[in-house]
């Protein structure tokens, strides 16, 4: 059996700025199924899709920093619905940490902030989908308390350019 990691300090979760993309899809890159999934991070698409995002009062792209470095990003998205009477959801997606701060319960820090913004905008509930494949993470999100009550669907529309 290995020694567990070291406890977590806290993070820094913050909004994210055009200055961090380069460190975001790095993160993106490191961990993709399918793993050519990114490219290159030159690509204006990226800062294009960074600028409608941030622009979006409903859309959050996040920044987890430690010690100045960004180890850590996911996109949370508020959704109105009429379901629910008229219920607000929080969709979380694109959840990464750096692959050598795994384990040290950042990503259960970032999550929690998450589903406290979550709170503060009244939603009614959270979301988020995980790939089939990632068995480790299905086991993140359980042990902090999420359930699979849903199976979700996909139609890809085009290839990506």
């Amino acid at each position: 059996m290995t020694d567990p990691l070291p406890a977590a300090g806290p993070l820094t979760i913050r909004a994210a700025t055009a200055e961090d993309l380069p460190a975001i899809l790095a993160l993106l890159a490191q961990d993709t199924i399918p793993d050519d999934r990114e490219t290159d991070p030159a690509d204006p698409r990226y800062r294009a899709a960074f600028d409608t995002i941030d622009s979006d009062p409903n859309q959050l792209l996040v920044a987890a920093e430690l010690d100045g470095r960004v180890i850590g990003t996911l996109q949370l998205s508020f959704l109105p619905g009429l379901s629910f009477r008229g219920a607000w959801r929080g969709q979380i997606e694109a959840v990464r940490i750096a692959g050598d701060q795994r384990g040290r319960r950042y990503g259960e820090q970032l999550i929690a902030w998450a589903v406290e913004r979550c709170r503060e905008r009244d939603c009614f509930l959270v979301q988020l989908t995980s790939s089939n494949p990632r068995i480790d993470a299905h086991r993140f999100y359980e042990r902090l308390g999420w359930a699979k009550s849903h199976t979700g669907f996909k139609l890809k529309l085009r290839e990506a350019q």
